[in-house]
């Protein structure tokens, strides 16, 4: 079926696990979750997937094995595809997103190769930049020093920095939600990321969603 939109009942569903993180909830509530979350979801990635890729669904099940935080359920559910494109809703709405999440100690050596010259760094600067003009947001883990042997006055040291680097950006769980809008503004968001997604391809290799 093609993507219609999300409902209200999708963003009252978390708004719900908010409250109550349980499996009672969550038993109570999961046919909500597969029919106003889910499903419409993968309909909205199925659009997507012609220019992007399949996009895989995470299990909606957090991992507490080594967390001090034993809730059981994710309180969003989100999606990615192998190129570094990643989308989720929540309570609060729709984000997407793109660029290096979880890098291997190899691929975090590579990025601060590349960052670190002139030709592949200034461009990865220039993307940053651009990204940063059409209104994205830089995240990601950061060094709060600078990394071993980079000198205090490199250009781009705030690059360096970097542990993790991704941009994005998200949209209110507004009436316009619930609609079949979703699938462009998505897709002009992946569009815009897409410099910044292939710059990591070249340089340190795919995103590892697994760790």
């Amino acid at each position: 079926m093609a993507f219609s939109g999300f409902t209200d009942e999708a963003f009252a569903f978390y708004e719900g696990l908010q409250a109550d993180n349980t499996k009672s909830y969550w038993t109570a509530h999961k046919d909500a979750y597969e029919r106003h979350v889910r499903e419409p979801l993968m309909e909205l990635c199925a659009e997507l997937e012609d220019e992007f890729g399949a996009v895989k669904l995470f299990r909606p099940y957090r991992d507490v094995r080594f967390s001090k935080d034993k809730t059981p359920y994710k309180t969003h559910q989100g999606g990615h595809t192998n190129e570094g494109f990643y989308l989720q809703i929540d309570a609060d709405g729709l984000m997407v997103a793109g660029g290096m999440y979880a890098p291997s100690p190899d691929q975090l050596r590579a990025y601060r190769e590349a960052a670190g010259s002139e030709t592949f760094g200034g461009e990865l600067q220039a993307i940053v930049d651009d990204l940063r003009s059409a209104g994205m947001e830089i995240a990601g883990d950061r060094l709060k020093t600078r990394p071993r042997g980079t000198p205090e006055d490199h250009p781009r040291l705030d690059l360096l920095r970097h542990r993790s680097l991704y941009a994005h950006e998200g949209w209110p769980a507004d009436p316009w939600m619930a609609t079949p809008e979703a699938v462009a503004r998505v897709r002009d968001s992946w569009r815009r990321l897409r410099p910044l997604v292939e710059w990591g391809r070249r340089h340190i290799g795919p995103p590892d969603f697994t760790r």
